[in-house]
């Protein structure tokens, strides 16, 4: 094997995982205590100028959110990524200073260290592994929350990308996201009273999916073979020589950053985004099937060709009927303009909790309005034109401070509509503009044609 300079590394992004269960408590009581401590501080500070501040005043403080989204990147694993599936299911809805956090999240991709990745390597392909590669990329093409991407190449010339996760990542899922609901709970962002149970343990159960690489194997070739015959995707395939259960050797695809293309001409950004979502589609009514997590890291962009090429299978599920059942039904009462029909489609699929309907009527049904009036012309959807979002933000705003009325959502429901609100705020990144009527018009029985 090729010299690759004894791992040398940018040391500035290298950070060892906390592997050990009391390791990683142990963070989470540093940055409960820390935070805690500023709260004090901050508290008495306001009370000393007269002011009588809530708690979630004193825990979103800007030196706090900074603590929080620095120690979450430390631990990695689901502690990471909670924060950054809280930023993508939420988009524009968070508070701006959660909005803060999870934006730092995302951004802050560190990487182990040199001897902590050998350490790795060795337990899984045995302590000779560096001969069974020509070549073996000593820094991360791409790091995340649960593993980082090296590149390499096999002695008879097969170009691979081997992502290999974190140490520890797989046996902490339960205690990190218990940790992190109750952190947000301190916070006063989450009522106390709020029955999250059920939620929490289905993103248990995706988590400890996602941190099963041979499952996420099986699932890429599901995708590839899914899609096989139509050019305008492009899936890597599983290497089982070098897959294991916290390894995954796939074959190494060329591709830029889906975002990249926010500088490309309108028709090209309009065309990558018509494809995404006739993805979704696809997944949503057809295969029955969807890779629920929209990180944009999750696609690249092929310009030569003009293919896009999709990434990360960990978190793919089944789609059940009456999900997507319930997706037909609003879909066509939103092309009817049916506002009746919307708001208990909306109840049906979950999005809405029927007290919440019944108390606060006149503002759910203002809100319908203003989504209707956007999606119901026969224009193509301007993704770039964000000013109703704010809007719907801020009456949201205002019936979600009635917390007798909360809601919690079904958790099929919520993986498959973190998929479309990611996708739709990536469309908003490239303000993409999209024919979506057209898209869903074969999906839908008796869809009024503009």
């Amino acid at each position: 094997m090729e010299e690759d300079d004894d791992f040398l590394t940018d040391r500035s992004r290298q950070r060892a995982v906390p592997s050990g269960r009391l390791s990683r408590l142990g963070t989470f009581g540093r940055l409960a205590g820390g935070v805690a401590g500023n709260v004090i501080g901050e508290g008495a500070r306001r009370l000393a100028a007269g002011e009588r501040p809530r708690v979630s005043d004193l825990v979103l403080t800007p030196g706090n959110a900074k603590r929080l989204a620095d120690r979450l990147a430390h631990l990695r694993g689901a502690a990471m990524k909670m924060g950054q599936m809280i930023s993508m299911d939420a988009g524009d809805l968070l508070p701006p200073e959660l909005a803060e956090i999870m934006a730092r999240l995302r951004d802050q991709a560190q990487h182990m260290p040199p001897g902590q990745l050998k350490t790795v390597l060795a337990k899984e392909w045995g302590k000779d592994w560096r001969r069974r590669f020509k070549r073996f990329g000593p820094t991360p093409v791409a790091a995340a929350s649960i593993g980082q991407v090296h590149r390499a190449q096999t002695p008879d010339g097969r170009d691979l990308a081997i992502k290999i996760q974190y140490p520890g990542v797989a046996k902490s899922i339960d205690s990190d996201v218990d940790n992190v609901v109750t952190l947000l709970r301190i916070s006063g962002l989450v009522p106390k009273e709020l029955d999250l149970a059920p939620l929490l343990d289905e993103a248990k159960k995706q988590l400890h999916e996602e941190a099963d690489y041979e499952r996420e194997g099986a699932e890429m070739e599901r995708f590839a073979q899914l899609l096989e015959g139509d050019d305008r995707y492009v899936v890597p395939r599983r290497d089982d020589e070098f897959t294991t259960p916290n390894v995954l050797a796939m074959s190494f695809i060329e591709g830029s950053p889906i975002e990249g293309i926010a500088d490309e001409p309108q028709d090209v950004r309009n065309e990558v985004m018509t494809r995404l979502i006739e993805l979704v589609l696809r997944e949503l009514f057809e295969f029955g099937h969807m890779q629920t997590d929209p990180n944009f890291a999750n696609y690249r962009y092929q310009a030569d060709g003009g293919r896009l090429v999709l990434l990360d299978f960990g978190a793919s599920r089944a789609v059940e009927r009456h999900v997507s059942a319930n997706y037909r039904n609003l879909l066509r009462a939103l092309f009817a303009g049916d506002r009746d029909a919307v708001r208990q489609g909306a109840i049906d699929a979950g999005f809405l909790g029927p007290a919440a309907a019944e108390k606060h009527r006149a503002l759910v049904d203002r809100m319908i309005d203003i989504v209707l009036r956007e999606i119901g012309t026969p224009e193509r959807f301007d993704f770039g034109d964000r000013a109703f979002v704010t809007t719907l933000a801020e009456m949201g705003q205002e019936m979600a401070e009635d917390r007798e009325t909360w809601h919690v959502p079904p958790a099929d429901m919520i993986f498959v509509q973190r998929k479309i609100s990611g996708t739709a705020l990536l469309a908003a990144r490239l303000k993409a503009v999209v024919d979506i009527r057209a898209l869903c018009a074969p999906y839908l029985e008796d869809v009024p044609q503009a």
